[in-house]
């Protein structure tokens, strides 16, 4: 072998075994995992407006239980039976007279 490989081969191995040894010192992961979460809890807060509403006075009735079920069944009827819909190629088509031709003069 030329001394030259030899020399880069000893450098990369020497490089190699110091940053193994150097990575077991570092800490950085600790610091990592006590802080994990943050910014989504600080999000989820965030976005709290009222974070008593729970205490609050029950909000009165606006609406009695017999019109609320009658609203929920006609609801609930729009699905099942959607409108029919108009053909779309009929638009514009009527039964009278053309009208659509000009005078040529």
């Amino acid at each position: 072998m030329k001394p030259e490989t030899v020399f880069l081969a000893r450098r990369a191995a020497l490089v190699a075994v110091a940053c193994a040894a150097l990575g077991g010192c570092m800490s950085s992961s600790p610091v990592w995992d006590k802080h994990f979460g943050e910014a989504a809890r600080t999000t989820a807060q965030v976005q709290i407006i009222n974070p008593h509403a729970g205490e609050d006075a029950p909000s009165p009735q606006s609406i009695d239980g017999n019109a609320a079920v009658s609203a929920m069944e006609l609801y609930d009827k729009s699905y099942k039976s959607p409108p029919a819909q108009a053909n779309p190629f009929a638009i514009g088509v009527s039964g009278g007279s053309g009208g659509g031709g000009g005078t040529s003069q």
